[in-house]
């Protein structure tokens, strides 16, 4: 099967959980999209895993997670637009406002790969 291409489930699995994730455990910002789209607030998370259709972020449980956010990921030179879908204390799930390319997926992925080795 294709990288990150969905498995064969029933239609009555959330869509994050519809997509295969890879583990990346890679450094990231949430960028808050403020007044007139500026992006000048920001925090710190770490991404641990990554699907064409989102991620799961983990983040200090104190700091406030907006509703719609960009995300950079640590060597990735685009931000990605995100729809927080569920928090759990410091664990973030986050669908992207597009599904992502397959070939940037694959970019992500090997760019973790071979910083974690």
């Amino acid at each position: 099967m294709p990288l990150g291409l969905h498995k064969e489930t029933p239609r009555s699995i959330p869509h994050d959980e519809v997509f295969e994730k890879f583990q990346i455990d890679r450094p990231g910002k949430i960028i808050f999209v403020g007044h007139h789209l500026s992006t000048k607030t920001h925090f710190r998370c770490l991404v641990r895993k990554i699907s064409l259709y989102g991620a799961e972020l983990e983040v200090s449980p104190h700091l406030p997670v907006p509703k719609n956010f960009f995300l950079e990921i640590l060597g990735v030179r685009d931000d990605i637009g995100c729809t927080l879908i569920r928090r759990e204390e410091e664990k973030v799930t986050v669908g992207f406002n597009m599904l992502i390319d397959s070939e940037f997926l694959h970019h992500v992925i090997k760019l973790s790969f071979a910083s974690s080795h």
